[in-house]
């Protein structure tokens, strides 16, 4: 083979080699890392505390690779709550258990202010526009 040809074949697949290392990711949330973890019911609403962190100020997020500014993150019990901004839901969230949908927020008092944007850590940190209405079972924006 000539330097020419080797050259040309060096340039040519170089970067499908650097396209296998952009194959698939591991999950934001390994199951090994963070098991599901449910509770039976619904809580009886707590006037004195909700499940997020609200910040004096925004704060950055590692979110799909790239530092994203937040409003609020969230962990522990997911339920009773009002999000507004950017909203963060961390990988240890406790939601209650479901049967066949998981229309977990269905019996809590919980909603997102419309033109927020919520990032899923659970969902490999993927952005939500139309608040959660897959989980309370109502149509977005109502």
């Amino acid at each position: 083979m000539t330097t020419f040809r080797r050259t040309w074949l060096a340039i040519a697949v170089a970067p499908l080699l650097g396209l296998g290392a952009c194959g698939a990711s591991q999950p934001t949330c390994p199951q090994d890392l963070y098991p599901v973890e449910y509770i039976a019911t619904a809580p009886p609403e707590d006037p004195s505390g909700s499940s997020s962190h609200v910040l004096s100020a925004p704060t950055e997020v590692l979110i799909a690779g790239r530092l994203t500014k937040v409003d609020r993150v969230v962990s522990g019990l997911l339920c009773h709550d009002h999000w507004s901004g950017t909203v963060y839901v961390t990988c240890d969230v406790k939601v209650v258990e479901w049967e066949e949908t998981p229309l977990f927020l269905k019996d809590c008092n919980f909603s997102v202010e419309p033109g927020s944007v919520v990032y899923v850590a659970s969902h490999n940190d993927a952005p939500y526009y139309n608040g959660c209405s897959c989980h309370t079972g109502e149509e977005p924006g109502s």
